[in-house]
């Protein structure tokens, strides 16, 4: 028998099963049932089509974690619309592109950002503006609970599994920012491997550290909840409130880039703190490798269970898991879960030469991660030709996703490098690129190379590489500090270049292409690999 996988059915499950359950804690610390969850999702979805909106229409999700965005994504995805959640940090020239892009007719924002949809309205195809208090917004925008209340019922169309459901926004790390599409295929096949993965129950309460636009929160906006658990929601998260939290609610399951464990580790060494409530604790962390001192006191001290896991925009995100207990013995177990590990049920990982060729499960020769999985994208969002190389650069039909890694006996993968100009900084990506045209723009500015510098909490850092317009780096004519301050104005915040070196010149090659890779290899000199262990 043969059933479409719908994301739907998430919701419509805990609907039916737990109805009367708790299935969110908001940030003001309301609780709603799967009833009511499911009744405000319907009222959205109505509003929408009320709206003009029709099946496979783009609708924006502009909001931290809170409650308002687990009803407005199930609210376009039950009125057939595509999901199309953007990351709160950008800036309004950066929502100006992705809005445009993808066509977006309507667009629910939070009120501490819908300022920055605003500032861009009359440059921008929507023509819905919602958000959760529009007293606090200037401009006409209408209240998300006010709509909701005017709203009757809606009709769910007809949809087919291989419909795109969702658009995920990269970060732009080799030029603007693609779409990436996801199908309800796709998301349910992988809301299913993490539910199983990450052992996903009903009993969990899961908080929300990671933030819902990133790749639909690594899928759990769908697995938390087709599995009955509770969401916890929050308007950003620090050491103090993670533990508190953990505690108060007793709070099962989170995730957490290293960056953020880095910052519960600091707090715990400082503070008098129980780290746990009543329920036992198990944490998913991806973004760069966690040091292995930090996984140490996350299961030593903490008395949590961390797994490591890894993945991409375009595949899912999550590929890959450290959590393999048999192969996990004696005093190797934090060295291997460090590794990115193997690959999920389902999913192909390989590491490949340049010819398309495995490399040895020798831990020493460096292919590039490719993957096939039901979890991996349709493709990029208007952009035929990134797609097709994406999936058929060294081997046909699978996704080539930039990072350099090594293979141990075990089949554990460990990622040495990175092909792409991309900085991940506490778990954020970064373009080189985008830094080195906003360096240019600087008049003492002469030439410049961005590339990831280690940084001890956030596991990487944008530095730039200045040759100064005088061509002397003892006299630039500009600081550091003014780069980095200038870098910030054209930015959003956290893009920003962070460490600036003055250089007479840059490595080049014979046909003046800069070298990026000798100066990666001296600023990383004294650590493990090329990427940040956080």
């Amino acid at each position: 028998m043969e059933r479409p996988l719908l994301v739907t059915d998430f919701l419509d499950r805990a609907r039916e099963y737990y109805g009367d359950e708790t299935a969110v804690v908001a940030t003001t610390g309301q609780r709603y049932t799967y009833d009511e969850l499911g009744e405000r999702a319907d009222r959205f979805a109505a509003a929408l089509q009320a709206r003009g909106v029709e099946a496979g229409d783009r609708v924006a999700v502009l909001d931290p974690n809170t409650h308002y965005h687990l009803e407005a994504a199930y609210g376009t995805m039950q009125a057939g619309a595509i999901h199309t959640p953007l990351n709160y940090r950008l800036t309004p020239e950066d929502f100006e592109y992705v809005l445009n892009d993808a066509g977006v007719t309507a667009i629910y924002a939070d009120h501490e950002y819908a300022e920055k949809v605003e500032a861009v309205r009359d440059e921008v195809p929507v023509e819905t503006f919602i958000t959760n208090d529009a007293d606090a917004v200037d401009g006409d925008w209408e209240g998300f609970d006010d709509v909701l209340a005017a709203a009757g019922d809606y009709d769910r169309p007809e949809m087919s599994e291989d419909d795109v459901v969702t658009i995920n926004y990269t970060s732009g790390t080799t030029g603007d920012p693609k779409g990436v599409c996801r199908t309800h295929r796709n998301e349910t096949l992988h809301a299913f491997l993490v539910s199983y993965h990450q052992d996903v129950r009903d009993t969990d309460t899961y908080l929300w550290t990671l933030p819902m636009f990133h790749v639909n929160g690594w899928g759990h906006i769908y697995a938390v909840t087709g599995a009955g658990a509770t969401h916890v929601c929050t308007r950003g998260v620090d050491a103090a409130s993670i533990f508190e939290t953990v505690r108060e609610e007793d709070v099962s399951y989170l995730c957490a880039a290293p960056t953020v464990l880095n910052m519960l580790q600091d707090y715990y060494a400082d503070h008098d703190v129980e780290p746990s409530g009543d329920a036992p604790v198990r944490v998913a962390t991806a973004g760069s490798s966690p040091p292995e001192a930090t996984i140490r006191t996350v299961e030593d001290e903490f008395g949590w269970d961390l797994v490591h896991v890894y993945g991409a925009t375009e595949t899912g995100p999550l590929v890959t898991t450290s959590s393999a207990e048999r192969l996990l013995d004696g005093e190797d177990r934090y060295a291997l879960q460090k590794r990115q590990g193997i690959g999920f049920l389902g999913t192909e990982i390989r590491v490949v030469d340049e010819d398309g060729e495995d490399v040895p499960w020798d831990d020493s020769t460096i292919g590039e991660i490719v993957v096939s999985g039901n979890q991996v994208m349709d493709g990029y969002w208007n952009k035929p030709e990134a797609t097709e190389e994406a999936f058929n650069d060294r081997v046909e039909g699978y996704y080539h996703t930039g990072d350099l890694a090594v293979v141990d006996e075990h089949g554990f993968v460990a990622i040495q490098d990175r092909s792409k100009d991309i900085i991940i900084s506490g778990g954020e990506n970064i373009s080189s690129i985008e830094l080195e045209d906003a360096l240019f723009d600087h008049p003492e500015v002469g030439d410049a190379a961005v590339i990831p510098s280690p940084h001890e909490e956030w596991g990487e850092t944008p530095k730039a590489f200045v040759v100064p317009a005088s061509g002397d780096p003892e006299s630039p004519g500009v600081t550091a500090d003014e780069l980095a301050e200038f870098t910030r104005e054209r930015l959003a915040s956290y893009k920003a270049v962070r460490r600036v070196e003055f250089v007479a010149e840059l490595p080049t090659t014979a046909t003046g292409k800069v070298q990026k890779y000798e100066l990666r290899e001296r600023e990383w000199a004294d650590e493990e690999s090329m990427v940040g262990q956080g």
